[in-house]
């Protein structure tokens, strides 16, 4: 079977780094795996979820000119695509824009009143 974009292969985990992981796959070719395509969710040290000699399913992202081989350990797993759910509008935008207008207006309002009664502190003038 040749490497081809799109295509799920097996390999084997032959180094890592801190940017991701080299796979060896058939005929002793090797591709890498971005830390950003090992699992769905953050991944900050690669280490917690491989380690050399791990056998992992990939998914064949690209292949450059000079043979450079981009793999996906998290775009190979089978799954269902995700079901965005509708959003409920609970306020409208009118609604939260007057809300809005009237809490900066009391924060104002409080703030006026605040340097207002400061007034004849340490820097004022004395008669």
């Amino acid at each position: 079977m040749s490497i081809e974009v799109g295509s799920k292969l097996q390999g084997k985990v032959t180094g890592i780094t801190h940017f991701g992981a080299f796979v060896e796959l058939e005929k002793g070719t090797t591709g890498l795996v971005h830390i950003s395509e090992v699992a769905d969710t953050y991944v900050k040290d690669i280490k917690d979820h491989l380690s050399v000699g791990d056998e992992v399913t990939v998914k064949v992202l690209n292949v450059e000119d000079d043979g450079k081989i981009g793999l996906s350990i998290k775009k190979a797993k089978d799954r269902p695509p995700r079901q965005k759910k509708p959003r409920e509008r609970t306020e409208s935008f009118e609604s939260k824009m007057n809300q809005f207008l009237k809490d900066s207006e009391d924060r104002l309002a409080s703030l006026k009143k605040h340097t207002e009664s400061k007034r004849g502190g340490r820097g004022a003038k004395r008669g």
